[in-house]
């Protein structure tokens, strides 16, 4: 804020014995004064310590555990779904889970929806899909006879121009389909001996034998092809409940392994501690480098990777040595004659014609698809 007018006024009234009180202009330019300079500052400094990218890596990383996850997990279950008796199970088994339902009328009806809450204040370095991931997952509740139904449907009218059932256009989310007892309920609708021998119902016999097992078992694989529709056939409210304990586990992991998909690579880090030698722009580790370089071929001893190093310190040298060479047999034996250091007690030996080919084909052979060890 900037003092107006005060010391212009005690220096023209002073001689009048009239004092004006000071007055204080707020202004917009005050936020980008030295205290606000100094804030962002040291918020830029924070940012780029390392020290405090690794806390908020950590933090991040923390928020995204699954047994953090789940707990801001909420299952919205429709109020019909509340009618039948055995959704007293879903709801215990959702409540020692430790993620939250709220009972909420849902489009469509008897379906579960979940959606994923985001941590205040979300953590910078995470990217916000990470977060959005999953928040459109519905798993509709279907009775028998509703899906029976469908099926008949479904696979009285087949090909492209078939419209499929359950696909809601309103709704974002492609839904995944449960339902339970179609076993016991495709048993009670066969008829008994007595309604089969009976003349004067062989159009209901006819109605209730149109749909079965192997309907039912073409139709699940025309929902999978076309409409990419999966369906849960379970016997009781109990197999549901754990069904859908093991679907919001999975979507409070799924946060963590998009996450870790997006990280760079662990083990591509210039830590001390990996197998790996840097070289800076003077020069400094080439020697090591290239010495490293050598030892990853096959059947090459330490020994053998110094010869080489000694007669040629860096990859440069030994290349222009090739192009020194007349003819392709004497840049294939270029470095066969090298002497290799041996044991005490041990004969002299020197590198040989193999590695020599071998180092010669590494540096100077233009196919990919070559293979320069004959012997593997």
């Amino acid at each position: 804020m900037a003092k107006v007018g005060a010391g212009r006024a005690g220096g023209s009234r002073r001689g009048r014995g009239q004092r004006r009180a000071p007055t204080w202009e707020i202004s917009d330019s005050d936020t980008e004064g030295p205290a606000s300079a100094e804030a962002n500052s040291e918020a830029v400094a924070r940012a780029r310590d390392p020290a405090e990218q690794r806390r908020a890596a950590a933090e991040a990383l923390r928020l995204l555990r699954p047994e953090q996850a789940v707990r801001r997990l909420v299952v919205q279950v429709d109020p019909a779904i509340l009618e039948d008796a055995g959704a007293d199970i879903l709801l215990e088994a959702l409540s020692s889970l430790g993620c939250e339902y709220h009972i909420e009328p849902q489009r469509p009806a008897r379906s579960l929806r979940w959606s994923r809450v985001k941590p205040e204040p979300c953590p910078s370095g995470v990217p916000p899909e990470v977060w959005a991931a999953g928040e459109q997952d519905l798993l509709l509740l279907l009775e028998p006879g509703e899906f029976l139904q469908g099926i008949l449907q479904l696979t009285q009218v087949c090909g492209p121009t078939c419209s499929v059932p359950w696909i809601f256009p309103e709704s974002p989310a492609c839904p995944h389909l449960a339902v339970i007892g179609l076993d016991a309920y495709l048993w009670s609708r066969q008829p008994n001996t007595q309604e089969m021998q009976q003349p004067e119902s062989p159009g209901m016999a006819q109605a209730m034998m149109a749909v079965g097992w192997p309907e039912v078992e073409e139709a699940l694989v025309l929902l999978q092809l076309w409409a990419n529709l999966d369906v849960l056939l379970v016997a009781s409210w109990q197999e549901l409940s754990q069904h859908v304990c093991a679907f919001t586990k999975a979507l409070a992991q799924h946060p963590f392994k998009h996450f870790q998909e997006r990280r760079a690579i662990s083990f591509c880090t210039a830590a001390c501690w990996v197998a790996g030698a840097r070289v800076t722009r003077d020069g400094t580790g080439l020697r090591g480098a290239w010495w490293r370089q050598i030892r990853q071929f096959n059947r090459v001893s330490p020994a053998m990777a110094d010869a080489v190093v000694t007669a040629f310190p860096s990859p440069r040298l030994l290349q222009q040595a090739y192009v020194a060479c007349g003819t392709e047999q004497e840049r294939l034996d270029l470095l066969a004659d090298l002497p290799v250091k041996a044991d005490k007690g041990k004969r002299p030996r020197r590198l040989g014609p193999d590695l020599s080919r071998r180092i010669c084909l590494f540096l100077t052979a233009t196919n990919p698809d070559l293979l320069l060890d004959l012997s593997s």
